[in-house]
């Protein structure tokens, strides 16, 4: 039963005779952008994802460099 609304809404979709399954892109390009989004422009606290990631890239660098890796 839902298998069937499921396919029944996935039909409806538009582009289904240019596009075929490609016409779904769209959607994951902007969820994909929308989580791009958030993970430069939320923060908790003072820390967002990117600067978490610059100064764990840092932390290994250091290590690196000082032969305790």
């Amino acid at each position: 039963m839902q298998s069937n609304t499921l396919r029944d809404f996935l039909d409806k979709w538009p582009g289904k005779k240019y596009l075929g399954i490609y016409r779904f892109l769209p959607i994951f390009f902007a969820l994909g952008a929308a989580l791009e989004f958030s993970m430069i422009h939320w923060k908790v606290g003072s820390a967002n994802f990117y600067s978490t990631f610059k100064k764990r890239q840092a932390e290994n660098l250091a290590k690196k460099a000082l032969g305790l890796e």
